[in-house]
């Protein structure tokens, strides 16, 4: 049974998607809930909850999500164009290069590298 009443549950997931967008914090790889749930100030147990109900992910998955996406905007970006993968993925979060094209691959059905040279040829 869920805790939070609806009306908490959606202020909770609005403060949630505009701390993670103004602040990306999702960008530090130690990242944790109990930290994340610090930062917006909603106990960790309501935070994970959201994120399970709201957005049917877990805590890192959810996380992830926000890395991944943040790849592709900087594999998008000229300003990136002479990092490699793996410094992108590095400065998006991820901390492993395993991990990263695991994630990346789930994610998207592709494979970074795939992603990238996709683009290319547009």
């Amino acid at each position: 049974g869920s805790t939070l009443k609806e009306k908490e549950a959606d202020k909770y997931s609005e403060q949630l998607m505009e701390y993670m967008r103004l602040e990306k914090p999702y960008l530090n790889p130690e990242l944790t809930l109990t930290q994340l749930a610090s930062e917006i100030d909603i106990s960790k147990h309501h935070l994970s909850q959201i994120i399970n109900e709201q957005f049917n992910l877990n805590f890192f998955e959810f996380i992830n999500q926000y890395r991944v996406e943040e790849v592709k905007s900087r594999i998008n970006d000229p300003k990136f164009e002479n990092y490699s993968l793996l410094g992108i993925a590095f400065d998006s979060g991820f901390n492993s290069k395993s991990s990263f094209n695991r994630i990346f691959k789930r994610l998207t059905n592709q494979t970074p590298s795939q992603y990238k040279s996709a683009l290319a040829e547009k």
